[in-house]
């Protein structure tokens, strides 16, 4: 799908966002708002970080309705859609950290899962949306350490409550996509790996820990500077979730589960990105620490994206070193106090550029 087609497939359509206030769901708002779409966002009343994308890039006033709710509350989710008529929605609104998970279980579980439920009961109870694209994670694969990428229709599993929390999102989605939504929405569901990028600010991720440390003169603190991660700059994955509900509007057959991936086949270790990130900065230094919290993080894992090229025209367009340096320059615009709306636009305009029109 070319650049223009994407256009055409949300200019003037109502898109409902979850998780719109955090990280990945700020980008996509911005990008949707951009090709031309109404957007509506449904998130927590405070944005999940501070400072956030959302807030320093000023986007609740650029959308149609920037709403503040919770999950678990059906009703309201109902009221929502049925007073603002979304045609398509993507769900990113979760608990997206390994670490909180094991800190808080029960939470995770009710956000990931039950959270999940009640979004696609929505979508079940009223007459609206038609595409439905939900944002799950590479984790929800049983780790076997393979030293090649997991496929789409490899063996789910999860052995923390965070992956096994999207398992059973996965496993919820399925059971609706069969069972309701045949003829009425179709659903899709999309992984994606360690997604880095600008405007990131969360705990418990190896980027926003860098630049937090440089930013403040500290030297990075390093976990484990072995782990190789299938790490993507945030636009590649978005562009993903975007061609796929493009798709999906014209063509039921691909509500079934995407792996969205890097360009690097082999990942790369925590190590390189943080030495390659005190490069492009100009300064700094890192430390090895002690883990943060408890249980075990996947020391190998790395994601299969030949189904999204062969049947989506979709591939990653960054080499890890220049989503590095978008990163950089995102930051460097941020402590300067730029415009970062104006700053974001500019790199959704640059990574457009290589978009095939």
């Amino acid at each position: 799908m070319s650049l223009t087609e994407l256009r055409q497939a949300f200019a003037g359509q109502t898109v409902l966002v979850t998780g719109h206030t955090g990280f990945k769901g700020s980008w996509l708002t911005l990008w949707l708002l951009k090709l031309g779409a109404q957007v509506v966002g449904y998130s927590l009343p405070q944005p999940p970080t501070s400072p956030s994308f959302f807030e320093v890039a000023a986007l609740s006033g650029r959308m149609l309705a920037d709403e503040r709710g919770d999950l678990a509350d059906l009703v309201g989710l109902v009221a929502l859609i049925e007073r603002t008529r979304p045609t398509i929605l993507f769900h990113l609104a979760a608990q997206p950290i390994v670490g909180h998970g094991y800190q808080y279980p029960k939470e995770t579980f009710e956000t990931n899962a039950g959270g999940t439920v009640n979004v696609l009961e929505a979508i079940r109870l009223t007459d609206w949306v038609k595409t439905a694209v939900f944002i799950t994670t590479d984790k929800v694969y049983e780790n076997q350490e393979w030293t090649w990428g997991y496929r789409e229709n490899d063996r789910l599993g999860g052995s923390d409550p965070y992956s096994a929390s999207k398992v059973m999102a996965e496993l919820a989605i399925n059971a609706y996509r069969h069972s309701f939504f045949q003829g009425k929405t179709a659903v899709a569901t999309a992984r994606a790996g360690n997604v880095i990028g600008g405007g990131d600010f969360a705990d418990y991720r190896l980027v926003p820990d860098v630049m937090r440390a440089l930013m403040n003169g500290r030297s990075v603190p390093l976990r484990r500077p072995d782990s190789v991660r299938p790490w993507q700059h945030v636009l590649e994955p978005l562009h993903g979730y975007l061609l796929l509900a493009g798709r999906l509007q014209s063509n039921a057959a691909l509500s079934n589960a995407w792996n969205f991936g890097p360009q690097e086949k082999q990942g790369i270790t925590a190590r390189a990105i943080v030495e390659e990130l005190i490069d492009l900065w100009g300064s700094g230094s890192w430390v090895h620490t002690d883990p943060e919290f408890q249980g075990k993080e996947t020391d190998l894992l790395q994601l299969s994206w030949h189904k999204a090229a062969n049947q989506l025209g979709w591939q990653p367009l960054y080499a890890w070193q220049e989503a590095l340096a978008e990163i950089v320059t995102w930051f460097k615009a941020y402590q300067n106090q730029a415009d970062m709306y104006q700053v974001g636009l500019n790199h959704i305009e640059t990574y457009e550029l290589r978009i095939t029109n």
